[in-house]
């Protein structure tokens, strides 16, 4: 067999990347600033790429419930992902419930060159703000899986960063995790 070209190689191996994390309730913005910090790590020549809990738990479909294994289940891909996209030199931002205390340990324990950031705001907030209508949906008891409305959001314990997206705005939330790059 013949190669009609060879195969292309790097001299060297891409430097790891880097994984923020950015946890909080549903609603509090943590897709919004993870698309805006990936978009606006791009435009600056770092490679950035996201990867959301919805996005993950879509893909599994209806069979996927919202019980603690699910939810576990999900983060257990994310991790997965993150470490695999970070490993090709990738930093990667990922937005993720990460609700609860095991969900939290497995990616304190598995994520490699972590920054976990707590994207804060109130359930008031959060309910407000509802792009998905699911506050709605829980308040007429249409569902009863919503963290934060049926039972109570914990805020992780030691967060690297606090990131209240209700005393700032979008734009400075994520040029404080922007400048926070360093770039080669």
């Amino acid at each position: 067999m013949e190669l009609k070209r060879e195969i292309r190689r790097e001299p060297a191996r891409p430097q790891a990347g880097t994984v923020l994390w950015l946890l909080g309730p549903t609603s509090a913005g943590k897709t919004t600033l993870a698309t805006r910090v990936v978009a606006d790590l791009r435009k600056k020549a770092i490679p950035a790429i996201l990867f959301d809990g919805d996005e993950v738990r879509d893909f599994f479909g209806d069979g996927l419930g919202f019980g603690a294994e699910s939810r576990l289940r999900v983060v257990s891909v994310l991790v997965h992902l993150a470490n695999k996209a970070a490993e090709a030199g990738l930093n990667v931002v990922v937005a993720a419930l990460t609700a609860g205390q095991d969900a939290r340990a497995h990616v304190r324990a598995n994520v490699k060159n972590l920054t976990i950031g707590y994207v804060s705001c109130s359930i008031q907030g959060c309910a407000q703000r509802d792009p998905k209508g699911l506050y709605q949906k829980a308040m007429r008891g249409e569902i009863d899986t919503l963290i934060g409305f049926n039972s109570a959001y914990q805020p992780p314990d030691d967060p690297d960063l606090v990131l209240d997206t209700e005393a700032h705005s979008l734009d400075a939330l994520a040029a404080r995790i922007v400048a926070s790059y360093a770039q080669d």
